[in-house]
């Protein structure tokens, strides 16, 4: 079971955000919580992606400068990732 956290909404806020959790079949509590949780792992897959970005592009450098491979046996390229539906 997850914390408990409090949070402050304008009247108007909250009136809209319990229309949009009702709508969907959430209380406000869920409703709020899939946000959150949407957003960070939007942040997190994004940083994962420009991460990726970057060590493919600075991949020679990193060779240049350190040697071998560190890690053999790891792919050349990162995977490709899996379509949203595909479980």
């Amino acid at each position: 079971m997850g914390k408990q956290t409090n949070i402050r909404l304008d009247e108007a806020v909250k009136a809209a955000a319990e229309d949009r959790a009702k709508r969907r079949g959430l209380s406000l509590q869920g409703y709020v919580a899939d946000l959150i949780e949407a957003d960070v792992n939007q942040s997190r897959a994004a940083f994962m992606a420009g991460a990726a970005t970057f060590l493919a592009a600075y991949t020679e450098e990193f060779e240049a400068e350190l040697g071998e491979d560190r890690y053999p046996g790891l792919p050349d390229k990162p995977a490709e990732a899996a379509p949203k539906d595909a479980a």
